[in-house]
C-alpha cells in the first residue's frame, strides 16, 4: 500500500525538488529519537501489523562472529511466511516495485520472492546518531543540490523534505569509517556460465584517517580505491576516487593505474553512464553501490513512502558456507537463498533534466528507511520502456554496526543477462572495518605501488 507522506513530525508537506532546501526546524529535530528513529526513519510499526516498532536494531553480540569476521544467521530459525511467485503476485503487486513484477514476467518458472518476518535490524554507532542530528539542524542543499554544507560523517538530511534530500541520504549513509573488503563480481552469460572478477576494496571518510585534517579534508565525502586481483589479464589494474561532498565546486576526482601501460591517468570516465569496471558493459559507473556520483544530470520527484517487500537481512546470501556455483544461476541468483520482508522505502523518481543525457533517462528509487540504502531501483531508457532492474540484499554487519549489501544485482531484461557485483562467501574473510589508512595511500602516487602484475 501507498502511505500518506511521513508524519507532521518530519513535513508539513512534501514537494518535488526545487533550487534549495532548509535546515530541519527546532521541533522537527527534537522527534529523532522520539517518534522517529535516530536517522529519521518512523520509530512506529505499520497500521496492518507487518511492520513492527523499531526498538533499537541488533546488539553488537547478536549472534556468533567466527575468526573470519563472518557472522552468524541472528534469524536462522526463521521459516518463510509465503512465498511470492509468477502465479500469485499479482496479490501483493501493491507492495512491489515494477521492476519486481517485470522479473515475475521475464523468469515466470525460477523467479520467486520468499518472504519473511520483517526485522528491524539496523542499529548505528551513537556518534553517527549524534551526526545525524546535527546534520538535520544544519545541512543544506547548494549549488542547484550538487552539494551541501553544513554536513557532518553521515546522513545528510534524516528529516528530508524532497526527493533530491533522500538521494543524498543515500550516497552519505553511515557505511563504517574505514573498511577493507575483498569482493566479487559476475556478468553470467544466458546459460549462467560466469567468470568471477575479483577486487580489494578500500572506503574511508575523512574522519577515518590516521591523519584526518578538518581544514584540507572539509570537501570530501570519501575516499574509494578498488584493484583488481583476478582475472589475470586484469590483474594489477587500480581505481582511485575522491568523492566530494560538493561536487560543483570541487567534482568528482579518479585516477586509474593500468598495469600494462604502468602509467596513472585521470579518469573523467568513471562518472555518470561511463562504464563500470571490468562489468562486460553490464553497469555504468554511477551503477555501483546501487547508485552513486553527481545527481546534477536528473531532476528528482519525492512520490511518498511505500510499504514494500525488498531484500533483507540477507545472512543466508552472505554465508561463507554458500559457494558461487550455487548462488549465480541462469538469469538471476538463486532465489533459494534469498530473504525479503516488508519495510518502508522512500519513493523518487528521477528523469533526465532537458539538455542533459544519461542512458538511464530514469530511475526509479525506493530506499530503505531505517538505513537509508536503496534497496531496489528501476532504470528506464530513452523510449521509456524498463530496461535494468537493481536490487540490494541488504544485510546488517551487527558487530560493527553497520548496515550493508550481501550481493548488489543489476538485472537487464532485454539481455536476459545481469550483473552480481559485492559477492564475498568465498573469500579469505568478511569486511574488515578496523582498516587503518592515512590520507597518503589515497593519492595517484599511491596507486602505482597498489598496482601488482
Amino acid at each position: 500500500m501507498k502511505l500518506n507522506f511521513v508524519s507532521s513530525a518530519l513535513m508539513a508537506s512534501v514537494m518535488a525538488f526545487s533550487a534549495s532546501s532548509m535546515a530541519a526546524t527546532a521541533e522537527q529535530v527534537a522527534e529523532l529519537g522520539k517518534s522517529l528513529t535516530p536517522i529519521g526513519a518512523e520509530k512506529a510499526g505499520n497500521a496492518s501489523g507487518p511492520i513492527p516498532e523499531w526498538t533499537g536494531g541488533l546488539a553488537t553480540d547478536a549472534a556468533a562472529v567466527d575468526a573470519n569476521r563472518f557472522s552468524a544467521d541472528p534469524y536462522a530459525d526463521d521459516k518463510p511466511l509465503f512465498v511470492i511467485t509468477a502465479d500469485n503476485y499479482e496479490e501483493y503487486q501493491d507492495n512491489l516495485a515494477p521492476g519486481q513484477i517485470a522479473m515475475f514476467k521475464r523468469y515466470p518458472e525460477t523467479f520467486k520472492m520468499p518472504v519473511y518476518e520483517s526485522r528491524r535490524s539496523v542499529a548505528m554507532p551513537d556518534a553517527v546518531y549524534e551526526a545525524a542530528k546535527r546534520n538535520a539542524a544544519n545541512s543544506e542543499l547548494v549549488q542547484g543540490g550538487n552539494g551541501v554544507t553544513g554536513y557532518d560523517l553521515a546522513i545528510a538530511f534524516p528529516i528530508p523534505s524532497n526527493g533530491l534530500e533522500v538521494i543524498w541520504n543515500h550516497i552519505t549513509r553511515y557505511r563504517g569509517d574505514a573498511l577493507q573488503r575483498i569482493v566479487t563480481q559476475a556478468t553470467p552469460q544466458t546459460n549462467g556460465n560466469f567468470t568471477i572478477v575479483r577486487f580489494v576494496e578500500e572506503y574511508v571518510v575523512p574522519q577515518g584517517l590516521t591523519d584526518y585534517n578538518p581544514e584540507t579534508m572539509g570537501n570530501i565525502l570519501y575516499y574509494f580505491k578498488q584493484q583488481v586481483t583476478d582475472p589475470g589479464r586484469l590483474a594489477g589494474n587500480v581505481l582511485l576516487v575522491h568523492e566530494t561532498v560538493d561536487q560543483v565546486a570541487t567534482p568528482r576526482m579518479a585516477w586509474i593505474y593500468n598495469a600494462g601501460q604502468r602509467r596513472v591517468r585521470r579518469a573523467p570516465q568513471v562518472s555518470y553512464d561511463g562504464p563500470g569496471t571490468a562489468a562486460d558493459g553490464m553497469r555504468t559507473s554511477d551503477n555501483l553501490d546501487m547508485y552513486n556520483g553527481a545527481p546534477d544530470r536528473y531532476n528528482w520527484e519525492l512520490v511518498g513512502k511505500k510499504e514494500q517487500y525488498i531484500a533483507y537481512n540477507s545472512y543466508r546470501m552472505g554465508s561463507p558456507d554458500v559457494k558461487y556455483n550455487d548462488l549465480i544461476q541462469a538469469g538471476h541468483l538463486n532465489p533459494d537463498y534469498a530473504r525479503y520482508e516488508l519495510h518502508r522505502t522512500w519513493e523518487v523518481v528521477a528523469t533526465v533534466k532537458e539538455g542533459e543525457r544519461h542512458i538511464y533517462a530514469k530511475r526509479h528509487f525506493f530506499i530503505d528507511e531505517d538505513s537509508w540504502q536503496a534497496g531496489h531501483i528501476d532504470h528506464y531508457d530513452g523510449r521509456g520502456e524498463l530496461w535494468r532492474v537493481a536490487e540490494a540484499h541488504g544485510l546488517h554487519r551487527f558487530q560493527a554496526q553497520v548496515p550493508g549489501f550481501a550481493a548488489e544485482t543489476l538485472y537487464d531484461l532485454v539481455a536476459g543477462r545481469y550483473l552480481a557485483m559485492g559477492m564475498n562467501n568465498e573469500e579469505s574473510g568478511d569486511y574488515n572495518y578496523q582498516h587503518k589508512a592515512s590520507s597518503t595511500d589515497f593519492t595517484p602516487a599511491a596507486l602505482r605501488q597498489s598496482g601488482v602484475r
